[in-house]
């Protein structure tokens, strides 16, 4: 007899990429055991929080979502999981109306802690699951591929991290760098391809590192992705600028499907501020970094992660950071606020950014950010690129898509071309300059 048969469940997630592959593929699990996902105003009988704590906002938000959804469903079982849970099981399971609490150590362990839960034997008073103790760190991969889009996979092909940079809580959170098996996720891969999907973005938390636990490379498993005919585009998430080789980087741009982009965490752009983050390169390493890739793909689209008021960050460390960022050849930032994280390096650096500062400097990479990719895209008024199209749920909306070198872009609604890589012709700025506008070449 299958306890969950029938049974509806409702799926939340929070936080990175990852997430949300390792939640899609919990809920293709569950409706493998005849679980359906609850439509809106449907009564669910299982609620899944998959939940983020790369700051203290992040926390934050991880509360309030898991009280709405207790209030919301109060008959439901209520399960809370992800990095939050793997830090704080203690604090979440003292909430009242959380069911089950499993951190990412024991993600895998889901499915069957839920079948329990509905078990005959099950009884109100069974108890939680043990939470994780404070010196437990996960040390399983649980394979993940995210197919919430026809147009757009994510593929989980590492976890974890050795890295301990000093603000960060993520090795704490996500254990140690460890991977799936390069002939395990070709496997993947290919059943995107046969599910009709054309664009794959290979997530991990550390991507470049895969291979620690196989004896493998990650540009070993590029080459073999690359030989999926079925898959007409791979993205990288994010890969560290260290484990960015020259050999991957010329190897993408003669490459059938790796596009002309990469999102390269830097983090600062001060070679003292560096240092007290723990980073592996200084800056002259990162600005060769995007040099090399400029030389070989001129076209790129280079984004870049960056965090402000780190513990430590003077008003000089600060200037030198922006000068620096302002000098490259970049598309695009993604700005993060320093967190005090509990258990971090960080918390011995003297000098603390005070929040006004913080925000201020935040404004600033932000309007830097601005500039480039308006100037990114301004280069590309006037040219043809394909673009794979994405639907629209609203026939008076424009299609949306993205060119190659993710270029955003914007038609008039034609639905036929759906999951379609189609040559369009960039026209312009959009109101909001935020895409370009577009025509599909006759």
């Amino acid at each position: 007899m299958n306890l969950l048969d029938g049974k509806k469940a409702q799926y939340y997630t929070l936080g990175c990429k990852l997430n949300f592959a390792e939640t899609s593929t919990l809920e293709l699990l569950l409706k493998d055991l005849g679980v359906k996902t609850a439509v809106k105003g449907e009564k669910a009988d299982i609620c899944i929080i998959n939940t983020c704590t790369v700051t203290a906002t992040a926390d934050s938000k991880d509360r309030q979502l898991i009280h709405k959804v207790i209030k919301d469903n109060p008959d439901s079982l209520v399960v809370v999981t992800g990095c939050y849970a793997q830090l704080q099981p203690e604090l979440i399971a003292k909430i009242k109306g959380v069911g089950i609490v499993i951190g990412a150590e024991k993600k895998h362990e889901i499915i069957t802690a839920i079948c329990n839960h509905f078990s005959p034997q099950a009884t109100s008073t069974s108890p939680l699951p043990p939470p994780p103790t404070s010196h437990s760190s996960p040390c399983t991969f649980f394979p993940a591929c995210s197919r919430g889009s026809r147009t757009r996979y994510f593929l989980k092909v590492q976890d974890g991290c050795n890295y301990f940079c000093t603000y960060c809580t993520v090795p704490l959170a996500r254990g140690r760098s460890r991977n799936g098996s390069i002939a395990s996720i070709i496997d993947d891969a290919k059943r995107v391809a046969d599910e009709g999907g054309k664009e794959i973005v290979i997530t991990g938390v550390n991507t470049g590192d895969f291979g620690r636990t196989t004896g493998e490379t990650f540009f070993d498993l590029i080459k073999e992705l690359d030989k999926i005919e079925g898959i007409s585009r791979y993205r990288i998430s994010s890969i560290e600028p260290n484990l960015l080789t020259d050999e991957i980087i010329d190897f993408c741009a003669e490459s059938r499907a790796f596009m002309p982009h990469f999102h390269i965490p830097l983090q600062s752009g001060s070679d003292d501020v560096l240092r007290l983050m723990h980073r592996r390169y200084d800056t002259a390493f990162f600005a060769h970094k995007i040099e090399k890739i400029k030389s070989v793909i001129p076209d790129c689209f280079i984004g870049v992660d960056t965090i402000v008021g780190m513990r430590g960050e003077t008003d000089r460390y600060f200037d030198d950071a922006y000068r620096f960022i302002s000098s490259l050849d970049i598309s695009q930032l993604h700005v993060f606020s320093y967190s005090e994280r509990p258990n971090t390096k960080a918390l011995e650096i003297p000098y603390i950014v005070p929040p006004q500062i913080k925000h201020e400097r935040s404004q600033k990479l932000l309007s830097l950010s601005e500039q480039k990719i308006h100037d990114f895209y301004a280069r590309f008024i006037g040219t043809k690129r394909p673009v794979l199209l994405e639907h629209t749920s609203c026939k008076n909306k424009p299609m949306h898509g993205f060119t190659d070198n993710y270029v955003k872009i914007e038609i008039p609604n034609q639905p036929q071309f759906d999951n379609h890589i189609i040559e369009v012709s960039l026209l312009g700025f959009n109101e909001k300059a935020d895409a370009l506008t577009a025509v599909i070449d006759n």
